[in-house]
């Protein structure tokens, strides 16, 4: 991968084996295109599908890290969900995350595979499939898009600032909150966007594409690649209480340092209105 200095050869390993299972499950996903039509949609909740597609890519990523890296945990959205152990090699991966977008054909949906060793994140991808741009890192070595460094927005204004974020269509419930603070967020930035694949959401901070994100429901799968992509690019990523960020599921802000202060303390102010804490 031309331009990445590698600073620790088992972690290459890994980058390079979670690489190879992102690339398998793209082909899946990529050989379905042209029957999409013909899909059968499994529900798992609401306005939550899966797919044979989902199902296949996930399968692909096992096989191929099995093979090269024997006695490794895949912890995968469909075929394998459990508990993120504490040590050993977890592959995390979301084979296809977008399954909406993908099965109406809307070109945002992507493969995310993050690598934690011991319990840290070491490696991350994040492959756009009808894009083909692929994201990476590694812990300590950098971020890049196709080879190339990648860097968060040095923007600090915030009425000129571009955020991404990710509806709670899952938890209904959550939607009168997160409507408080979409309209802070609203009324303070140059706009907001929603696209619905949190991972490609999050390579787009680390790329400065956005300059911050931010979601109330996301799963570890969702946010492992783009966590360390973030960390990587520069930029900042923490829960609605500002920790930092660990491979639970939950609520993740993200940004610049700059927007994601202003983007924290903005849904803060949000959540006072009712006197909702974290």
């Amino acid at each position: 991968m031309q331009g990445i200095a590698v600073t620790d050869s088992d972690d290459a390993e890994l980058l390079d084996i979670a690489l190879d299972a992102a690339r398998a499950a793209a082909k899946v996903i990529r050989g379905a295109t042209a029957d999409r039509g013909r899909l059968v949609w499994e529900p798992k909740g609401r306005s939550d599908f899966v797919s044979d597609v989902d199902k296949g890519a996930e399968q692909s990523i096992a096989e191929i890290v099995r093979r090269r890296c024997p006695g490794a945990n895949v912890l995968g959205e469909e075929l394998s969900p459990l508990a993120l152990p504490d040590g050993g090699i977890v592959f995390i991966a979301d084979p296809l995350d977008g399954t909406t977008n993908f099965l109406h054909g809307y070109p945002e949906y992507a493969t995310s595979i993050g690598v934690a060793r011991d319990g840290e994140l070491r490696a991350a991808v994040v492959l756009n499939v009808p894009r083909g741009e692929e994201f990476t890192a590694l812990k300590g070595a950098g971020a890049w898009r196709d080879g190339r460094p990648i860097h968060v927005s040095k923007l600090r204004e915030p009425s000129r600032a571009l955020v991404g974020t990710g509806f709670p269509f899952k938890t209904l419930e959550l939607l009168p909150r997160y409507q408080r603070q979409f309209s802070l967020v609203m009324h303070g930035t140059a706009g907001i966007r929603r696209a619905g694949a949190a991972a490609l959401d999050l390579a787009s901070v680390a790329c400065g594409r956005f300059d911050a994100f931010w979601e109330l429901t996301l799963a570890p799968w969702d946010v492992a690649a783009g966590i360390l992509l973030i960390q990587e690019a520069g930029g900042v990523i923490t829960n609605l209480d500002g920790n930092a960020s660990t491979l639970g599921a939950g609520a993740y802000v993200a940004g610049n340092p700059a927007m994601h202060a202003w983007l924290l303390q903005t849904l803060r102010r949000a959540d006072m209105t009712t006197g909702i804490t974290e």
